[in-house]
């Protein structure tokens, strides 16, 4: 798969990094030339200017990509860069730095496919670290696996059944769930999943699209 990466920075790079680990195809964006450079040395293929500017994202070959990553500390340029992606057909991830707050989320949640806060995700490894536990144990793992949260969407063949009954892939695990409006609890196995509900998922990265086609509506 291809993806384009906006913004070199620690979110950017690692992404990326994991991304042609796993054998992808990764074009990296950013207006600073030492980034750039480095993104460079480092084996990537680049194009410096503004991820925002559709010009830009159309050298980078935003195209043919099959998603983009928009992780600049500039959240402004993140949803720009995802609406371009959206317009060219491409998944489209935005960086969110605030704190969480449901003004934000209802904002932007609607445009783009899957929001990230890499900040709260650092501040649960260092709130798990204080209280002894080791955190690394996640992060050594994190290349062969993907966390999401998902929407149970109506028409699903999802809808109605008990999480117990989800014929899920044998290497996903649904870890939380909440419904409309309300926050991710631990899950019930007998919970019965309702349109609209949302699930958090952590799957093997090949796993998750069929989670994903699980929980949208049936195509038969």
């Amino acid at each position: 798969m291809m993806f384009v990466i906006v913004g070199y920075g620690r979110v950017g790079s690692r992404t990326a990094r994991i991304l042609a680990e796993e054998g992808h195809e990764v074009v990296v964006v950013d207006n600073d030339p030492d980034r750039i450079q480095r993104a460079g040395d480092q084996g990537f293929e680049t194009t410096q200017g503004d991820g925002a500017d559709e010009a830009v994202l159309v050298d980078a070959g935003i195209e043919t990509a099959d998603a983009i990553g928009a992780f600049t500390p500039n959240l402004n340029a993140n949803f720009a860069a995802c609406m371009v992606g959206d317009h060219h057909g491409c998944r489209t991830v935005l960086r969110i730095d605030e704190d969480y707050r449901e003004d934000i989320y209802e904002k932007y949640a609607e445009d783009v496919d899957e929001i990230i806060y890499p900040e709260r995700l650092g501040a649960a490894g260092a709130k798990t670290a204080m209280l002894g536990g080791d955190f690394n144990v996640v992060a050594d793992i994190a290349s062969n696996l993907q966390l999401t949260v998902l929407e149970v969407q109506d028409g699903s063949p999802a809808v109605g059944k008990r999480i117990s009954e989800l014929d899920l892939p044998e290497s996903a695990r649904i870890y939380a769930h909440g419904r409309v409006r309300e926050s991710l609890t631990l899950p019930l196995p007998g919970t019965e999943l309702e349109a609209g509900d949302e699930v958090a998922v952590i799957a093997e990265t090949d796993a998750t699209p069929m989670v994903r086609k699980l929980l949208s509506p049936s195509t038969a």
